[in-house]
C-alpha cells in the first residue's frame, strides 16, 4: 500500500485512489468503488469537505454493516420513451445514476425532455455535480434527492423531511455549465453540523433546534433535534417539493421512514433521486442560449455579485494547482477503515 501518511497534501489522482482503495477493502465492487471515488475527488476538487474524504470512513462503515450493498448491480428500466427508472438495489447511488445516465441523455435529446428516478438508493454526494453533468451534456438539468428526516414542519417538533437538496445545471452551449445552483431545504448542510459535532465546535445561531424545539448552538443537541429550514416555512416547502419528486415520484422510501445516513443502525435507507433533463432548443425556439447569456451578465457584471457555481470553479483552479490538504487523523481513519 502506498505510504499516504508521508504527505498530507495529496493530488486529485491520489485522493481518488485513496477513496477507491478504502471502499474496495470494505467490500465495494470495482465499479461501485470507482464511481464513489470519482465523486469524492470532485468534492475535494471543489473544496466541499463535507462530501469528500471525510465521508469515506462512513461509506466503509456502511459497507461493512450492511447499510449499503457493495456488490449491488443496478437495474435500468425504460417504462416510457422519456422515462428512465433505476433500482439501485440498496447499493450506492453513484453507480446507479451512472447506469441510467446515458439513457436519460438519449431520451431527453430524442423527446425534448426526459426524467430518471432512482429508488432503493443512498446518499448521492454533491447533487450539483449531477446537475452539472447534465449541463455538460448540453441539456438543462434539474435534480432532486431526499434524505432521512431532519427538518420538522414549521411550528412542529418532529422531523418529516430531510435536508433534501435540489440542483440546477444550466448549459453554456460549449460543453460546460454557465451556472450551477445547489441548495438544500435546511439553513446549512447536516454534514456541516456532523463535522462540528465531531470536532467539538459550536454551530451558528439559526442552524438548528434541539429536541424540545428550542434554538441551539450545541451540535450534539442539534443532531438529536431538528435542522432549521432555510427561510422558515419556505424552506420546509422546498424540502416538501423535493420529497414529492425524489421519494414519492421515484417510489423510494420517505425521509420520515428512512434509516440515517450516519451510524451503523437501521439497515439500508432506500432513499431516492429524480433527474430531469431538458433539450432547450425545442421549447425556447432557439432563444435559450442568448437569454441565459443576458441573464448571467446581469448578475456577473455587478461588483460583489457572483454567479452560482463560480466559487466552486475558483476552488477547482486552486486545488488543481496546490493539491488537497488532508488532516493526518483523517488519513489514518481512511487507511484503517
Amino acid at each position: 500500500m502506498k505510504e499516504w501518511l508521508m504527505n498530507e497534501i495529496l493530488g486529485l489522482d491520489d485522493v481518488e485512489a485513496l477513496a477507491r482503495d478504502a471502499l474496495k477493502r470494505a467490500g465495494a465492487s470495482d465499479r461501485a468503488a470507482a464511481s464513489v471515488a470519482r465523486s469524492t475527488r470532485a468534492a475535494e476538487r471543489d473544496s466541499i469537505r463535507s462530501h469528500g474524504l471525510m465521508y469515506v470512513p462512513i461509506y466503509a462503515e456502511h459497507l461493512r454493516c450492511g447499510k449499503v450493498e457493495g456488490l449491488a448491480e443496478p437495474e435500468v428500466h425504460r417504462p416510457k420513451p422519456s422515462a428512465v427508472r433505476v433500482d439501485a438495489k440498496d447499493g450506492f447511488a453513484h453507480p446507479a445514476i451512472d447506469a441510467g445516465f446515458d439513457s436519460l441523455i438519449e431520451a431527453a435529446t430524442a423527446q425534448g425532455i426526459a426524467a430518471m428516478t432512482v429508488h432503493n438508493s443512498y446518499n448521492c454526494g454533491v447533487l450539483g455535480h449531477h446537475a452539472e453533468r447534465i449541463a455538460d451534456a448540453g441539456l438543462l438539468g434539474l435534480c432532486f434527492t431526499n434524505a432521512p428526516a431532519s427538518i420538522a414542519p414549521w411550528g412542529g417538533k418532529t422531523p418529516v423531511v430531510g435536508t433534501n437538496p435540489f440542483a440546477l445545471g444550466v448549459p453554456d452551449g460549449a460543453g460546460g455549465a454557465t451556472l450551477v445552483i445547489d441548495q438544500s431545504a435546511s439553513a446549512i448542510a447536516k454534514s456541516e453540523i456532523m463535522l462540528r459535532a465531531r470536532e467539538g465546535r459550536a454551530i451558528e445561531e439559526g442552524w438548528a433546534f434541539d429536541a424540545t424545539g428550542a434554538p441551539t448552538t450545541d451540535a450534539e443537541a442539534a443532531l438529536k433535534g431538528s435542522m432549521a429550514p432555510a427561510g422558515g416555512y419556505k424552506g420546509f416547502g422546498a424540502g416538501l417539493m423535493v420529497e414529492v419528486f425524489a421519494a414519492a415520484l421515484a417510489g423510494a422510501t420517505l425521509g420520515k421512514d428512512a434509516s440515517p445516513f450516519s451510524g451503523p443502525l437501521g439497515g439500508p435507507p432506500r432513499t431516492g433521486q429524480c433527474f430531469i433533463a431538458v433539450e432547450t432548443g425545442a421549447l425556447s425556439g432557439g432563444a435559450f442560449g442568448a437569454r441565459i447569456e443576458d441573464l448571467a451578465a446581469a448578475i456577473a457584471d455587478q461588483d460583489g455579485a457572483r454567479l452560482p457555481g463560480s466559487t466552486r470553479a475558483a476552488a477547482r483552479a486552486r486545488t488543481e494547482a496546490d493539491g488537497v490538504i488532508v488532516p493526518q487523523d483523517l488519513l489514518e481513519r481512511i487507511i484503517n477503515s
